[in-house]
């Protein structure tokens, strides 16, 4: 008499039993609630540290204007502030027509997000042209360029699916997304790694090296992970919009764990990272924006 195979079936009770808590989380209005008052309250708190660490710097160095940290810090509290808006009013947002206002909602936000950490990028990226005698004045002119390129596409796709909703305008829309976050990826991993590495050809007595090295090394690698994240997330949700798709009130938990990954844990790690307040007299290391 034949043996009938061996079924695991503990791995494919377990397997079941995830499956039926994701949808049993997904489907329960008392868990979308829940998930998204704490992403609406993580953002307030990152947005209040930002906002603080502001007040702190302009009482520090109020004869200075706006530094590059002053609106590196204001966008922050800026972006988390709108986030914690949004997510706070989920159950309307996420409910809006046409459907175009809640990719507005989510989107934008991201945008400004890669706006203000673009910023640190042209911020390196002038000190290594000054550090090797390279010309800095276009540096701005293209931190601004791209930076306007990418909004004026971005209106462009939202005008386009307000005049006709279209699934693969909405998708060319996520590709274009994921296009922006490994371009700030790859800005972080080149100007972030240069200065990292002329920083370590410095040498070891130099006042600060040890300090400034972790600062510039950590800072890298955490923002270079998150967009690289947003990048794989939003290509997923591009081509999966059944089980993948952020911009949907019924995915709770992958909304809980793709914006504490992509956004408020990176900027709650830079901001403690950047603590520091400027000194009270001008030194070589602080740069007003001109």
């Amino acid at each position: 008499m034949a043996r009938m195979p061996l079924s695991f079936t503990p791995m494919a009770d377990m397997e079941a039993l995830v499956a039926s808590w994701w949808d049993d989380v997904n489907g329960s209005s008392q868990w979308q609630d829940g998930i998204f008052y704490t992403l609406c309250a993580a953002y307030a708190l990152v947005s209040f540290i930002a906002l603080i660490q502001l007040i702190r710097i302009e009482l520090r160095v109020p004869e200075y204007g706006w530094t590059t940290q002053k609106v590196f810090h204001l966008m922050n509290f800026i972006v988390n502030g709108v986030r914690a808006i949004v997510f706070g009013f989920h159950t309307q947002v996420f409910l809006l027509h046409p459907r175009v206002l809640v990719l507005v909602l989510l989107d934008l936000p991201g945008l400004l997000f890669f706006s203000t950490y673009t910023l640190l990028v042209l911020f390196w990226a002038e000190i290594y042209h000054q550090a090797r005698s390279l010309p800095t004045d276009k540096l701005r002119i293209v931190y601004i360029s791209v930076n306007a390129g990418i909004y004026l596409v971005q209106v462009c796709i939202w005008v386009y699916l307000w005049i006709d909703d279209n699934s693969v305008v909405e998708f060319i829309g996520k590709i274009f997304i994921a296009v922006v976050s490994i371009i700030a990826a790859l800005g972080f991993l080149l100007y972030g790694g240069r200065l990292f590495f002329m920083l370590r050809r410095f040498p070891i007595e130099s006042k600060g090296r040890r300090k400034k090295l972790h600062e510039v090394g950590s800072v890298t690698a955490i923002c270079f992970t998150c967009f690289l994240i947003r990048c794989f997330v939003v290509l997923l949700s591009a081509f999966d919009t059944d089980d993948a798709s952020l911009d949907v009130l019924d995915h709770p938990v992958l909304n809980l764990i793709y914006y504490m990954l992509v956004e408020i844990l990176p900027s709650a790690l830079v901001l403690y990272i950047l603590r520091k307040l400027p000194p009270k007299r001008i030194s070589a290391q602080y740069h007003p924006i001109r």
